[in-house]
């Protein structure tokens, strides 16, 4: 997502309240969102049973950390710790976090952009259960290159392309980041030998790195995915394309299985095609690409194509009738057919207008019994999911995933504990990842890490040698959850 145009801090935000997600005709019930459950809860999902035993931690770094490069640290669009390193070493663990800021500071009201280089920021981590502190240090990064070896711009194409061995890319002809290929960096998955794939907004490409940093290969999506404007590719994001992925809104969500063979992405709220008329409640059928890379790490078509429905929610928080939609910020996949699956709304700390604290949740999505759009003209085209265009209500023939909330972020009882407040919550949390406990006693037992994008909101920031100050602080955050899952991830 874009960083906004800042005003002035939020002055408060409300315990407010919303409803439970609404299935097609189901009138919203008015009942609070919030979360009040002190201990474990559970849920019941095709006959498998998921804990949440609650937040247990969290970890902060301030708004005007630096990085490697010199740069404010742009928090947190996507993040993984490195596979291999989490160890448990007495009362603590330890591991190695790598971090995907996404395009830079900008303000896309006032075509400001910056020739921000595309980049993982590394960190050393440290987390202590009993404390509940969760530290970070700064320790290093990598810039990423094309296949040019040409660091990437987070700068708006604004429609302009170049060719790169046969495929069409962004890149501005003049001005800010010219020649260089745009890259709006959202969703970050390591494979077991170092690879890496990052997930792009501006032409929801799934690209794919060596470990050094250097594109090996790209994912390309179907035709109904990729962004066309007349016809033709249109990967600027000042305007809208007619077909394919929403402005700022492309491959939110990516994630690996834990055999390394199925690759999930997924679309941060409904293609344009798949919209309904009306609020942005009709923006809640989204779509799942999912791929086999056990023979090659780029194949060239989806083996399953499935639509998940977000949550719709009234932006007000008086319980109406919805006009939002919650849309999906990460995934993490439990096996091949099940996924969480990270859903917010657009207001908090940080964010301009004021809105109520209204919808963030961690979500259990099954695929299990889902329509395979896969070959049909819903994939190949751009034939639309929806009835008639005007409601939400899916096609007859099309059977959404499963999905049940597993945990509410918006429970003050648990914020409380690790000294954080309904205010402090900010806008956008947009990462997540899976870390086994590592007690003999509970082999199914994890903790998930769940972070905020900050924008690169501080006080104090510097972006490509040039400043790029706020008027506010919106510090980098980590929050803890222990999950119990019904088996090991294998």
């Amino acid at each position: 997502m874009h960083s906004k145009a800042l005003g002035a801090v939020l002055a408060s935000l409300a315990l407010v309240t919303a409803f439970p997600v609404l299935a097609d005709g189901e009138e919203p019930g008015g009942r609070s969102h919030l979360d009040r459950t002190a201990g474990a809860r559970s849920i019941t999902l095709h006959d498998r049973t998921f804990v949440d035993e609650g937040l247990v931690g969290s970890g902060q770094l301030p708004a005007g950390t630096t990085d490697f490069l010199g740069d404010t640290l742009g928090s947190f669009s996507s993040l993984q710790v490195a596979p291999g390193t989490w160890k448990r070493i007495g009362d603590h663990y330890e591991g190695v976090l790598w971090t995907l800021p996404d395009r830079g500071r900008n303000d896309p009201a006032a075509n400001l952009f910056f020739d921000y280089p595309a980049r993982l920021e590394r960190f050393r981590i440290r987390f202590t259960p009993g404390s509940g502190q969760l530290d970070m240090q700064v320790d290093g990064g990598l810039e990423l290159k094309d296949y040019r070896g040409r660091p990437f711009t987070g700068a708006d194409p604004a429609g302009a392309m170049l060719s790169e061995r046969g495929l069409q890319l962004p890149a501005p002809k003049q001005g800010t980041g010219a020649g260089k290929v745009s890259f709006d960096a959202e969703s970050l998955q390591f494979t077991r030998d170092g690879h890496f794939y990052i997930g792009d907004e501006y032409t929801a490409n799934v690209y794919y790195f060596a470990p050094d940093g250097r594109l090996g290969g790209v994912i390309v999506p179907p035709a109904s995915v990729a962004p066309r404007r007349k016809g033709k590719p249109f990967f600027g994001s000042l305007s809208a394309p007619d077909t394919g992925r929403r402005n700022n809104q492309g491959v939110e969500g990516m994630s690996l299985s834990p055999d390394g063979r199925t690759l999930f992405v997924v679309l941060q709220s409904a293609l344009i095609q798949d919209t309904a008329k009306g609020n942005a409640a009709g923006r809640r059928n989204t779509r799942v690409l999912v791929y086999d890379v056990s023979h090659s790490p780029t194949p060239s078509k989806p083996i399953a194509h499935h639509v998940v429905q977000l949550p719709v929610y009234d932006e007000a928080g008086k319980g109406g009738p919805p006009n939002r939609t919650a849309a999906q910020s990460e995934v993490r996949a439990l096996d091949d057919h099940s996924f969480l699956m990270l859903a917010r709304d657009g207001a908090g700390f940080g964010a301009e207008g004021g809105a109520p604290i209204v919808y963030k949740s961690v979500l259990l999505v099954d695929l299990a019994g889902a329509t395979n759009l896969a070959g049909t003209e819903t994939e190949k085209g751009t034939a639309s999911v929806l009835q008639d265009g005007t409601k939400p209500a899916l096609r007859s023939d099309i059977v959404p995933a499963q999905t049940a909330e597993l945990i509410n972020m918006l429970n003050p009882a648990q914020l409380a504990r690790v000294g954080l407040t309904m205010e402090s919550l900010s806008e956008k949390w947009e990462a997540m990842d899976l870390v086994p406990v590592l007690e003999p006693e509970h082999p199914s037992d994890y903790f998930l890490l769940v972070a905020n994008d900050n924008d690169f909101i501080a006080r104090h920031c510097r972006m490509s040698g040039q400043s790029c100050n706020c008027d506010i602080d919106n510090d980098n955050r980590v929050l803890v959850y222990r999950l119990k899952l019904p088996a090991p991830l294998q």
